[in-house]
């Protein structure tokens, strides 16, 4: 396939471990495609993505109220982004959502997972809408081809249809970490992603909403390049993928 030939000497220059997921959703005949993309990977803050999606779906039920508060425990403390977390504190959902969107703010992921019923409760609705490699948040494993699972369904509608989207998709775009695909997109089409980083390890899984064919899924997982080596591989790919959708409009 044209993809995997332009893609391999990318990742086989790499140096590194790397996983890929492509879905298009624009197309009648849809390609589904990944390379090594069941391999499991440190999910970093993808996690957040999973939360974020059900806690999306939760409002859109009508399950619970964007506005609704989650107040602090000493149990959610990570280091990151915000400094301002106390005990008796109270933030609501829409601000946790802000905040381990935009900012992949640790704590806020913490208080969303805590709020849709803890990590069992997580990695049983990942299971649910065809995830088969996670364990979110506590071994924070997971594979490209799941986080493309996920992003599938939710943009098919599947999760929570339009009213979840309204309130998620804003939560996703122009983050404070737009080095991969973003950057390999190039302004081309928004994108709606969420990013992982620790160690060696950085991640992107996201949704290119307008390419050439319309809108399509596409998830890089990568280990062991270091520095800004994995952020430019992530939007190598991401800019390959562009152009191999153009060759197939």
């Amino acid at each position: 396939m044209a993809l995997t030939a332009t893609i391999d000497p990318l990742v086989q220059g790499s140096g590194g471990s790397v996983g890929i997921a492509l879905i298009e959703l624009g197309r009648s005949s849809p390609l589904v495609w990944s390379y090594n993309g069941s391999e499991v990977f440190t999910a970093a803050s993808t996690y957040k993505l999973a939360a974020l999606m059900m806690e999306a779906q939760n409002i859109a039920s009508g399950a619970t109220d964007p506005y609704g508060v989650v107040c602090y425990q000493d149990a959610d403390y990570e280091s990151g982004w915000f400094d301002d977390y106390a005990d008796g504190t109270c933030y609501t959902r829409n601000e946790l959502a802000r905040r381990a969107g935009l900012y992949s703010d640790n704590t806020a992921g913490h208080m969303l997972v805590r709020d849709v019923g803890g990590a069992d409760a997580l990695n049983a609705w990942v299971a649910s809408v065809g995830g088969r490699d996670s364990v979110f948040f506590t071994d924070n494993t997971t594979s490209a081809s799941d986080l493309a699972a996920l992003w599938a369904a939710e943009a098919k509608g599947t999760l929570g249809g339009a009213a979840a989207q309204a309130w998620l998709y804003p939560m996703l775009t122009g983050t404070v970490t737009e080095a991969g695909i973003p950057a390999g997109v190039q302004g081309r089409s928004a994108v709606v992603h969420k990013t992982g980083t620790i160690d060696q390890v950085e991640n992107d899984a996201a949704l290119v909403t307008a390419g050439p064919n319309g809108a399509y899924v596409l998830v890089v997982m990568t280990d062991g390049l270091g520095g800004d080596a994995g952020w430019q591989l992530i939007a190598s790919v991401a800019s390959d993928t562009w152009s191999f959708e153009a060759a197939r409009a």
